[in-house]
């Protein structure tokens, strides 16, 4: 394997509260490389989303440790874990997270303006052409179906060409044949920019898609992140 782009370093994860401790992660520990595409499965409750939450850094392990671009993201406090999420990742969510009081030229904008790249306007307006679409892009959240606010979606998740693209249920809001087309537009700006994907998903489907599958359950790492044939 290439030096790896994200190392997660037998991580665990628990919760306390009046009931007692709740064991959410379990010595976690995998690394993927450049361009390499990923799913994490496992029943609902298994810890996929938290472990992406953690390898992002909005979330913060019990123990252990994940590694972006060779840097410890819990040795930054976190301002330089904002800073270093802006520079290396994209993040694609099953409920959009388009903010709605602006367009979908403006939303796309919005991390390249926070980059202060000059070009945000251009580059914004390319990538929604890209995605198809290039007639929507003074409209606002409210006006777009499901499909084309993933799209936005994608296309603010890729302007910035990140380095590892993270994606939660990305079809999970969408009905069957608009998820299968969003699916194939991510794969396919994937291949285009060579990010590294890391997708949570349920569906067998997108999952045999990916390089490798990372099995949780019950908060561990199922023994082999087995190849998907």
């Amino acid at each position: 394997m290439s030096e790896a782009i994200i190392s997660v370093e037998h991580v665990f994860k628990s919760v306390t509260d009046s009931t007692g401790t709740l064991d959410i992660l379990r010595d976690i520990d995998f690394a993927l490389a450049p361009r390499e595409t990923v799913a994490i499965v496992g029943a609902s409750g298994s810890g996929k989303s938290t472990l992406l939450s953690i390898i992002a850094g909005l979330d913060t392990p019990t123990r252990g440790t994940v590694r972006l671009a060779g840097q410890d993201l819990f040795a930054l406090d976190e301002d330089a874990r904002a800073v270093l999420r802006a520079q290396k990742l994209g993040f694609v969510f099953q409920s959009f997270q388009l903010l709605g009081n602006l367009t979908a030229l403006e939303n796309v904008m919005l991390p390249l303006e926070l980059a202060e790249r000059r070009d945000a306007r251009r580059a914004a307006t390319e990538m929604l052409a890209h995605v198809g679409l290039g007639q929507r892009l003074g409209h606002y959240p409210k006006l777009l179906s499901g499909g084309e606010q993933q799209r936005v979606a994608l296309a603010r998740a890729f302007v910035v060409q990140p380095a590892v693209l993270l994606a939660d249920e990305p079809t999970g809001s969408l009905d069957f044949a608009t998820g299968e087309k969003i699916m194939e537009l991510m794969f396919e700006l994937n291949r285009e920019q060579g990010t590294t994907l890391v997708l949570v998903t349920h569906d067998r489907g997108i999952a045999a898609r990916c390089d490798r599958r990372i099995t949780i359950e019950a908060g561990r790492l199922l023994p082999e992140a087995e190849p998907v044939s």
